[in-house]
């Protein structure tokens, strides 16, 4: 089995995949995250992981790299991911009482000599689309959230997989770990594609 590599250091997206049971390398990706004007925001989740998974490509040319990236879609507007505790803020106040939907894209990038379908390309990539509807919040409740998580460069302005569950009166998917941001079942799926799978039948001596 060739070699895995989770092009992220986020302790939230290394949780996640440990459940696996995959002996995997975590590495930060060469990536700057700079979206095109007029990017679609499932479009830009796309984009951002199969950049990540890509951008180690060169350096990990033995390995199955897997990327990730999520986009916050506000009536078809792109949210970027906040820079400050302020900005964090002024992100969940617009959210505050209304529905969103976060985009989370999950990509594979095999490397050459891995078994694959004839024709599969050896970047393979699914996105996964949950909607959130943020219970009306005041001001002090939202500065009080952002001082207790600190949700900088998170979509949204909120961290569910900390305190963030506060935040909300509904989830529209059942998949929570795309919420975090590294969806296990597309994930699987992927991985199985290229012939990663535990529960395959065991190799003939």
């Amino acid at each position: 089995m060739s070699r895995v590599v989770l092009a992220s250091t986020s302790p939230f997206r290394r949780a996640l995949l440990d459940r696996l049971g995959l002996a995997y390398e975590a590495v930060a990706p060469a990536f700057d995250e700079v979206a095109p004007e007029g990017l679609l925001p499932a479009a830009c989740a796309r984009l951002f992981a199969e950049g990540k998974a890509l951008s180690l490509a060169l350096a990990r040319q033995d390995a199955l790299i897997i990327g990730a990236d999520q986009a916050l879609d506000v009536d078809g507007e792109l949210l970027r991911k906040p820079a400050t505790l302020d900005e964090a803020a002024d992100q969940l106040g617009r959210l505050a009482g209304r529905v969103h939907a976060l985009h989370t894209a999950v990509a594979v990038h095999a490397p050459a000599g891995v078994r694959r379908a004839p024709g599969e390309p050896r970047t393979l990539t699914e996105i996964v689309t949950v909607e959130l509807r943020v219970r009306p919040l005041d001001r002090a409740q939202i500065r009080r959230y952002v001082e207790l998580d600190r949700p900088i460069g998170s979509a949204g302005g909120y961290l569910f997989e900390k305190h963030g569950p506060w935040l909300f009166d509904d989830v529209r998917h059942a998949d929570e770990t795309a919420i975090v941001g590294l969806p296990l079942v597309p994930l699987c799926r992927l991985l199985r594609r290229f012939g990663v799978d535990p529960l395959g039948a065991p190799a003939r001596a």
